[in-house]
């Protein structure tokens, strides 16, 4: 709070959730069966049956309804949840929202712009204290956050920590997060918050 926040830019990975049971039993389904799979591994059109575009070896916008401002919902609802957590609208947010074909976890690369200057050491030192977030940044083993470490966990993993060359003044800093949205989100959110008021 001391920095204050001015600039969030987010790019978001996330799984085909809309018919998320249907969707993850078929990619189960693919992955066992050479024959399902076989179009797609010879590099021949896929045949897409849950959305409109193919999931295996792909990455394609978020399939939620688009607005005039040409953001989809998945972005416009970031751009309103992060102004109500902070409560602070002045705080400028671009997201990007697109589906990756992993069966479970988010992952959000960040770019965070602040009023004053800060250092990797110092959001190093506020993160590790963090309740909830496990920080996974081994440069040297090129080891940082993935969606399939996060499946299954509690913790949100956050690493790919450094300074934003493109913000004057050390302001900016980048980060990479990865959480298992059935885990880490609306539910053990409301649990935790629960909890501390108890």
């Amino acid at each position: 709070d001391r920095l204050g926040r001015e600039y969030l830019l987010d790019a978001v990975g996330r799984l085909p959730e809309p018919s998320l049971a249907f969707g993850i039993d078929r990619a189960r389904h693919n992955a066992d069966d050479p024959d399902a799979r076989r179009p797609e591994l010879a590099g021949k059109p896929a045949q897409p049956k849950v959305f409109s575009s193919q999931i295996a070896f792909n990455v394609f916008s978020h399939n939620s309804a688009m607005g005039d401002d040409g953001y989809n919902l998945e972005e416009s609802k970031m751009i309103h949840e992060t102004h109500k957590i902070f409560g602070d609208k002045s705080i400028r947010v671009a997201p990007t929202c697109v589906r990756v074909p992993v069966m479970r976890a988010h992952t959000e690369s960040a770019a965070i712009e602040f009023s004053g200057p800060i250092g990797e050491s110092e959001v190093f030192d506020i993160l590790s204290r963090a309740p909830g977030v496990e920080i996974v940044d081994d440069r040297a083993a090129n080891r940082f956050p993935e969606p399939i470490a996060a499946s299954g966990r509690d913790e949100v993993l956050v690493g790919r920590i450094r300074r934003d060359a493109s913000v004057e003044g050390d302001r900016g800093i980048q980060l990479l997060c990865a959480g298992d949205q059935l885990l880490k989100g609306a539910a053990l959110n409301a649990v935790q918050i629960a909890e501390l008021l108890l």
